[in-house]
């Protein structure tokens, strides 16, 4: 079975800017979130040895979940400056590694990874693949044939079926309803107020989905001022559980085969890491004399 790594790079880079403290070069540049994505990016390179594998970024433009609702990511904290300026040259780090580049206007890094997630399992000859990522988003992708490398601040944990339902209490195509229900705030989705995490979950494990949710309002186990908040609020849970889906279809011009792993491209590694003083990846990659 061939093995596709696919990496969700926004995420990734923000992870490790706030698992870090912050590093800099002698000439004041921030290098904390580059040397802690380049880490991640390699250990699970290494120990998974993708036969494909690309990074998908986002773009500054708005995405369809903008149009759709204008409030959506709404309140988010701006971007500290010292990891704006980090960004551009970690997707020439991900290069650099041999890795596909992707990124799509009006989509999210997550639909892409959706999209490539889709197309791994729609593989004639088999295709097992692996989504890393530090955001939980993704966990609604887990399938038999893919998995989630969810990041931490100390470890990367690698999620399947089971250990998803185990955790949770729902399974992985539920996830997308929980937030329907419970609604998100790190990304201003409404959700229904009132019902919380345990309460959506309850409702989903007797009822199996949002649509079952709302054919068995009548239910006797649904109480009172529970059905109201539902009735009341049902335009905002669609609205959430549409906001939340990650989309499996984003239209790029991609297939796993495109992103073969390439060879480190050692001279241009030596040089960045250089610039950046990562001094013991250099000897940790063996990049000395490839200049």
């Amino acid at each position: 079975m061939k093995t596709l790594l696919c990496i969700d790079g926004n995420s990734i880079l923000n992870r490790a800017f706030y698992g870090i403290r912050l590093l800099t070069a002698k000439d004041g540049t921030p290098t904390n979130a580059l040397y802690g994505m380049i880490n991640i990016f390699s250990k699970q390179i290494e120990e998974y040895k993708p036969d494909f594998a690309a990074v998908a970024f986002d773009l500054k433009s708005p995405t369809f979940r903008h149009k759709m609702y204008a409030d959506y990511k709404a309140g988010r904290h701006a971007m500290p400056d010292e990891l704006r300026a980090q960004m551009p040259v970690s997707r020439e780090f991900a290069e650099m590694l041999g890795l596909h580049i992707l990124d799509m206007e009006g989509y999210e890094a997550d639909d892409i990874l959706g999209t490539l997630a889709a197309m791994a399992e729609a593989d004639p000859e088999d295709c097992m693949a692996y989504l890393l990522t530090g955001d939980k988003d993704s966990l609604q992708l887990i399938s038999p044939r893919v998995h989630v490398l969810l990041a931490g601040n100390a470890a990367t944990t690698d999620t399947d079926e089971a250990a998803f339902t185990e955790k949770y209490g729902v399974r992985p195509d539920q996830f997308v309803d929980v937030k329907a229900l419970m609604g998100d705030s790190s990304d201003n989705i409404p959700g229904v107020p009132g019902i919380g995490e345990k309460t959506a979950k309850t409702l989903l494990q007797k009822f199996g989905s949002l649509d079952g949710v709302y054919a068995h309002l009548d239910d006797p186990t649904i109480k009172p001022k529970m059905r109201e908040k539902l009735e009341s609020d049902k335009e905002n849970a669609y609205l959430s559980y549409e906001l939340a889906t990650i989309v499996p279809e984003a239209p790029i011009d991609f297939e796993p085969r495109d992103a073969i792993v390439q060879p480190y491209n050692k001279p241009a590694l030596y040089e960045l890491f250089q610039k950046l003083e990562f001094v013991r990846l250099i000897d940790k990659y063996g990049l000395r004399g490839a200049d």
